[in-house]
């Protein structure tokens, strides 16, 4: 009853955004009742590098995968480019520098789960939120920002060229609302869908070509792309 309640939730999400627009992918995730972790390596620091993998190494644990996403970008040799939480254990720091490229385009972002939910937050406001909270289970840093209080990024242009594949994570009554799209989209238009569609007030972008989505209710499991950080529901 459980595998099949689980599935019917995750089934039930995508169909019902899908029919809204058909260019994007959505999963809602319930961290209160579905089990959300984050994972990068195995135990022996090897990283997982798929989805294909995790599953392997999750089968051996008597684990099940049920849905995963990639969850922020990484360095050459898949070490995280900011904030990794993974079971509340801190793998790297917050990263707060200046750069080039999607991730240092400011604001960035985290997103977390603590004992009172999921939540996108500017990167900024996380060591703040990281002392007031009781515990923070997960955290994974990626940018830009795709909403934020209710507002696209300052430097999202309509008429940008810039199309890819994309995808991101926002939040809606205690609900973290993952999105892929489903063919290459501008960064306006895919944050004006969190905004509009999903009414996130806050979302944040994970990544672009690398987008990739594992669901066992629908049946797919992306495997062009390697991998870093990894979004990953268990049962």
């Amino acid at each position: 009853m459980k595998k099949t309640l689980s599935a019917l939730l995750l089934c039930l999400s995508v169909q019902l955004c899908q029919a809204a627009d058909p260019r994007y992918t959505v999963v809602t995730v319930d961290p209160a009742r579905q089990d959300l972790r984050l994972f990068l390596n195995d135990e022996a620091g090897q990283p997982f590098q798929g989805f294909a993998r995790l599953q392997a190494w999750l089968r051996g644990r008597k684990q099940r995968l049920v849905f995963a996403v990639n969850a922020g970008m990484y360095h050459p040799g898949f070490a995280p480019v900011g904030l990794h939480v993974e079971n509340g254990k801190q793998l790297a720091p917050l990263n707060l520098d200046e750069g080039k490229g999607n991730f240092f385009l400011k604001p960035n972002g985290v997103f977390v789960l603590g004992k009172g939910g999921p939540a996108v937050l500017e990167s900024s406001a996380y060591p703040s939120y990281a002392a007031q909270a009781v515990e923070v289970r997960l955290a994974t840093q990626s940018g830009p920002m795709l909403v934020i209080d209710g507002q696209l990024h300052p430097r999202f242009d309509p008429a940008s060229p810039s199309r890819y594949v994309r995808n991101g994570v926002g939040v809606v009554d205690g609900k973290a609302i993952f999105v892929i799209s489903n063919v290459p989209v501008t960064f306006h238009e895919f944050a004006t869908y969190f905004r509009d569609t999903l009414h996130c007030k806050n979302a944040l972008y994970l990544d672009g070509s690398i987008s990739s989505l594992f669901s066992s209710a629908l049946g797919r499991a992306d495997g062009a792309a390697p991998l870093g950080p990894i979004l990953g529901v268990l049962e």
